[in-house]
């Protein structure tokens, strides 16, 4: 089976995500899409971010009626920081009948040069890059492992969503309902 991988904080998971993550189920050869929840992205600093438990519970929340799209605690259980190189090597020899590929914005191929061992991933992992607002052309764009996948431009961010809590302003939209009332009962981003 094909498997995108879509990495992040989800914190939290937001309708952007959703869209993405459907978009490539749909359109690409890719048969599932599961997000792996990161408990720390190595470019990003740990202020504000929940527990991954509750960041998981959030994805699965929003994600529970959409059989294509899984989670995967995977990370949960490698050193942190979580370098993808490490997590991609471990979900191969956990699931060696899957063929994973990454999904990724185009902000973040143009500095993809930057992650630890990317000449690696791309190596043995193809790239599904969607459109993003502040995308800029890469060296990579013609790569034959990258595959640019027509998505809608989201530019929704969970910094936003956030404000938006801690400033008691409605995420109605913005997040689906579920865990809009997930985050409302657990008081998260107060």
């Amino acid at each position: 089976m094909k498997i995108g991988l879509f990495f992040g904080s989800f914190n939290p998971i937001h309708i952007g995500h959703l869209i993405i993550a459907n978009t490539m189920a749909e359109n690409t050869e890719l048969e599932e899409v599961w997000f792996i929840v990161s408990p720390q992205n190595p470019f990003k600093k740990q202020k504000s971010l929940l527990h991954e438990f509750d960041r998981l519970d959030m994805v699965e929340k929003a994600i529970q009626d959409n059989y294509k799209l899984k989670t995967s605690d995977i990370e949960f259980h490698l050193p942190k920081p979580s370098y993808t190189i490490d997590t991609l090597t471990v979900l191969q020899e956990k699931y060696p009948e899957h063929e994973f590929g990454l999904i990724m914005g185009g902000d973040n191929l143009s500095h993809f040069k930057k992650w630890k061992n990317y000449d690696k991933i791309l190596e043995y992992f193809s790239l599904f890059v969607y459109p993003r607002p502040d995308s800029r052309p890469s060296d990579l764009d013609d790569h034959p492992k990258v595959h640019f996948v027509e998505a809608p431009l989201m530019s929704i961010s969970a910094t936003f969503i956030r404000k938006c809590i801690k400033n008691k302003k409605s995420i109605r939209y913005l997040v689906p309902e579920s865990v809009d009332k997930y985050i409302e009962e657990k008081g998260f981003y107060q």
